[in-house]
Parts: structure tokens; C-alpha cells; sequence
């Protein structure tokens, strides 16, 4: 039986991907919407986001909507590749107890 990846495996990464991959493949989400989401200090999200993004498994965009810094944050391909993957393994090891 494969192991769970462990990049999304940590609850904290758990709860961020799970969030993102609700979003279509063409949206994004801002830094401070997904921390009201998950009730999450931004440091601590922070910190989980560099760990995904390092996976290749979100893309992260900075910028600014007038002289204000935004950013947006969206489950890449591969995360969304890797979310299904892992969602599956969790089934077939829940489904062989």
C-alpha cells in the first residue's frame, strides 16, 4: 500500500489544500481570505504555504491593486494532481479495514 504523501499529510497542509482544491482550476484566493478561512495565524500559514509551494503543489502571485500588496493563492496542477491522489489512497485505506 503506498504511504500518504506527506507534504499535504500534515493537518495544517491538510486544511490549506483541501480549501484550495474547492476552488475552480482558473481561481485564486487572497493570503488574508484563506487565513479567515482556516482561523490560522498568518505566520503559521505562512510557513505552511512555503512547505507547498517548495512541493511545486501551489502557486503563489504577489502584486498590488493600486499601491496595496495582494496575494493570491491558487492549488497548481500538480497540488490538485497530488490531492486526488492522496484523497484516493485515503479511501482505498479506509475501505481495506
Amino acid at each position: 500500500m503506498p504511504d500518504l504523501d506527506p507534504v499535504i499529510h500534515a493537518q495544517a497542509r491538510l486544511r490549506i489544500v483541501a480549501a484550495l482544491a474547492t476552488l475552480a482550476a482558473s481561481d485564486y484566493v487572497t493570503f488574508p481570505r484563506l487565513q479567515e478561512l482556516l482561523d490560522m495565524t498568518a505566520g503559521n500559514l505562512a510557513t505552511h504555504l512555503r512547505k507547498l509551494e517548495d512541493a511545486g503543489y501551489i502557486v503563489i502571485e504577489k502584486t498590488h491593486r493600486g499601491r496595496t500588496p495582494v496575494t493570491f493563492l491558487a492549488l497548481s496542477v500538480t497540488g490538485r494532481r497530488a490531492f486526488e491522489d492522496y484523497t484516493a489512497q485515503l479511501r482505498a485505506l479506509l475501505g481495506s479495514s
